[in-house]
């Protein structure tokens, strides 16, 4: 078994990349995340996958 993490700062950029991903491995599982921070006066999000598979 092998992982992946992919990070994103938006939630469309995080399926488009794992959707690439996941094309040409056998999946085991996947797990979401997101976490927010604030800087100043902005939020900040951050997206990310934790991808388990077959290698």
């Amino acid at each position: 078994m092998r992982v992946k993490v992919i990070d994103e700062s938006h939630e469309k950029d995080l399926e488009e990349a794992v959707n690439n991903f996941i094309s040409n491995v056998e999946v085991i599982d996947i797990k979401f995340q997101v976490s927010i921070a604030v800087f100043a006066e902005e939020q900040i999000y951050c997206f990310s996958a934790l991808i388990m598979y077959k290698g």
